[in-house]
């Protein structure tokens, strides 16, 4: 039930010179493949009664120096509120006329209506034409011949083992290390530092902002770390607390932080201190500080089981999209402009929510080049929708429906991480159209899911 708006007023005068126009189109161009037209004549009579209707009101309303109120003489008002008249008696007509028309010719829009051409004047026939988008005709024949790919889900040792090594890595704390004995790998160095950095001809760099010495009074340094550059690790291996030294760097040119890419530094450095990593036991006692575990057995059944779930739901969906992927390539059919316009809509709202939880302000989004985000994000909505569309044709083939259980499961859902009571969430959702978009969602994630148990192989 695709509500319609009336055409655009016209941006003139109308005292006196009713006539034609032509409508410039508000709202997306739309996909030719998937447009279609009404054309509509409404009877003098109608439009005349509209007319004196509309003035009525506003000779009821108007306040006008020199007459008393509801006295202001019908041409007053005419000449006066011309174009407003005009305006409010295309919305008393024309929406109603274009849902006549479309029902008469079985069709249902998927967009706001385009009144492409418009003649109206009182006491002569209105006529318009308005055009709007249509679903394409899918043809999804031979969709249940795709194949799928189930995915290997089950949790591997390996997969395990290096997960708890990394909560008790999250766990750890360092110690000094009090005897007198030389850095060696998996220590951790604490240095002062003083770095000056030359070009790769081995001039000192240019005065300036870069010429600057880089300093650190207090840095920490794992011998042999993934992290630590090779050259450090070689210099402060077997190096003793106290001890002083010089040694070179010579920096890749792709190295992380860009001032010292492709350069060469001379490090002045003294050892402050030897630090060692103290990792936990994995015992009962380190199961109660990890939550309301009584053993470590009951911790580590816990975390395989979090994990297995976490790793087959994430294989699956990803074979999920590649099925729905092979369907896209599979079926080719235009698309109607205002859905596509809607999808990127969509995504960049996504985006820019993803965009405000990393700290983004208002004024930098305002910043945003948005019609080159609107193209980048074009092929992929477009994706999407193809996706979206060919799951619906194939629910109305399979009779996939959601039950109004499931529909009331998703709700609570929501109503729990929006913290809104269910009463208010689904009113709002009523109300907004967000019920019938969430019903659609969860009938094709239905869809999704019937599939991918029959045919993945």
């Amino acid at each position: 039930s695709h509500d319609v708006a009336a055409g655009p007023a016209d941006g003139h005068d109308h005292d006196g010179h009713d006539h034609d126009h032509d409508h410039a189109a508000d709202g997306p161009t739309f996909n030719p493949e998937c447009t279609r037209q009404v054309d509509v004549e409404v009877p003098a009579e109608e439009v005349s009664r509209a007319f004196a209707k509309v003035v009525k009101q506003y000779r009821r309303q108007a306040r006008i120096p020199g007459f008393r109120a509801g006295k202001v003489p019908e041409s007053v008002i005419r000449r006066k509120f011309a174009d407003s008249i005009r305006q409010d008696v295309l919305e008393e007509i024309l929406p109603a006329q274009f849902r006549a028309a479309i029902e008469k010719q079985g069709v249902q829009p998927v967009s706001q209506p385009q009144v492409t051409s418009l003649h109206l004047a009182d006491g002569e026939p209105m006529r318009f034409q308005a055009a709007f988008e249509v679903l394409p005709d899918i043809d999804i024949a031979g969709y249940d011949q795709v194949t799928v790919d189930r995915p290997q889900t089950a949790l591997d040792e390996a997969e395990f083992e290096a997960e708890l090594n990394q909560v008790r890595e999250s766990h750890a704390i360092m110690e000094p290390v009090e005897e007198d004995r030389p850095l060696a790998d998996g220590d951790f160095a604490q240095i002062r530092f003083t770095g000056l950095v030359h070009n790769s001809d081995g001039s000192a760099e240019a005065e300036g902002e870069t010429a600057r010495p880089i300093e650190g009074d207090d840095a920490t340094v794992e011998i042999g770390g993934p992290n630590t550059v090779e050259a450090f690790t070689g210099a402060l291996r077997g190096a003793k607390n106290g001890q002083q030294m010089q040694f070179e760097v010579g920096y890749p040119e792709d190295f992380a932080e860009k001032r010292l890419a492709g350069k060469t530094v001379a490090y002045d450095v003294e050892v402050k201190g030897i630090r060692k990593k103290i990792l936990p036991e994995l015992d009962d006692a380190f199961a109660k500080q990890l939550g309301e575990y009584e053993t470590i057995d009951a911790f580590k059944e816990k975390l395989r089981e979090h994990m297995a779930n976490d790793k087959r739901r994430r294989l699956e969906s990803e074979a999920k999209d590649k099925m729905v992927g092979a369907f896209v390539e599979r079926f080719q059919f235009p698309v109607p402009e205002s859905l596509l316009q809607q999808q990127i809509d969509a995504r960049l709202d996504r985006g820019l929510r993803a965009l405000a939880a990393q700290g983004m302000s208002t004024e930098q989004m305002r910043n945003l080049d948005f019609p080159h985000l609107r193209a980048a994000q074009r092929e992929h909505a477009l994706n999407e929708l193809r996706g979206s569309l060919i799951l619906d044709r194939i629910a109305v083939t399979e009779n996939i429906e959601v039950t109004e259980a499931e529909l009331e499961v998703q709700l609570q859902l929501l109503a729990y991480q929006a913290r809104e009571p269910l009463a208010t969430l689904r009113k709002r959702l009523t109300e907004d159209g967000g019920l019938t978009r969430i019903r659609e969602q969860l009938r094709r994630e239905k869809t999704v899911d019937q599939l991918f148990n029959r045919l993945g192989a």
